[in-house]
């Protein structure tokens, strides 16, 4: 009989991590709760949770059916994957298995807060109001 490797356990993938953080800001974004995304393709909202966090990999069905639902193409998950990959490498001047990860990367930038802000911040439609109040944020954080 054949014996299954199985997964050993450690920090998610960072490719699941970046498809997750992606999933979780643009569920947001639509101002889905976990609970009816989950309904929408057929899972636990704690399965949804485990997606957003990288900690379980997004089966290629189910991120069909996250997209749709979601109204993205399935490459919108990936999209900015590359360029992040390439700035870790380029910083550290090794590859990934050579650096230590951190599951929380993304998190600042897909908390909700963020996602929110940024929601509302592009329902704003003068450009003049939107450019003030991007120059106001910006002289807070200094």
């Amino acid at each position: 009989m054949m014996k299954i490797k199985e997964k050993p356990h450690g920090p998610p993938d960072p490719i699941d991590i970046h498809v997750g953080s992606r999933v979780r800001a643009q569920r947001i974004g639509h101002r889905l709760s976990q609970s009816k995304l989950g309904e929408a393709i057929g899972v636990t909202f704690q399965q949804i949770q485990k997606y957003e966090k990288g900690s379980n990999r997004i089966g290629a069905s189910n991120l069909y059916k996250i997209a749709k639902t979601l109204g993205v193409d399935v490459s919108f998950f990936f999209d900015g994957f590359e360029a992040k990959e390439k700035e870790r490498k380029g910083a550290k001047g090794k590859g990934l298995s050579d650096q230590k990860q951190s599951p929380v990367e993304y998190e600042h930038i897909t908390s909700r807060e963020a996602v929110e802000l940024i929601h509302n911040y592009f329902k704003i439609k003068d450009p003049l109001t939107r450019k003030h109040l991007y120059q106001f944020i910006k002289s807070l954080s200094k």
